[in-house]
């Protein structure tokens, strides 16, 4: 049996740095608020999976590359990449959330339809 004694910490990105990666291609960015919070605003380009969905559709996340999550605080974001770097994804949470993304003055729309 193995103790640890130290668990890995998740990576943060401040929303920023998230966005840009996101707008040149290098970060896949996934929105895990429920459908209704979507109606405030989403990024542009998102993968939008509620996190109650998220382990049976982890894979529609690229094994390849890059992946942060974002959800209202933070809070939801951070469980999220924990359940994804067990399945051996790169991943980061967007620190803040949507809230730090929108204080930012970083681009959100409003979608057109929630699954």
């Amino acid at each position: 049996m193995s103790i640890v004694l130290f668990a890995r910490k998740t990576k943060t990105l401040a929303p920023a740095e998230a966005g840009q990666a996101h707008r040149d291609g290098d970060l896949v960015l996934v929105d895990v608020r429920q459908s209704q919070e979507w109606r405030s605003g989403v990024v542009p380009g998102a993968l939008r999976i509620p996190l109650h969905e998220l382990s049976h559709r982890i894979g529609e996340l690229p094994s390849e590359g890059r992946v942060a999550f974002v959800c209202r605080s933070g809070h939801r974001s951070l469980l999220a990449a924990r359940q994804a770097r067990r399945r051996g994804i790169d991943v980061a949470s967007v620190k803040g959330g949507m809230i730090a993304w929108s204080a930012a003055g970083l681009p959100t729309s409003i979608p057109k339809r929630t699954r």
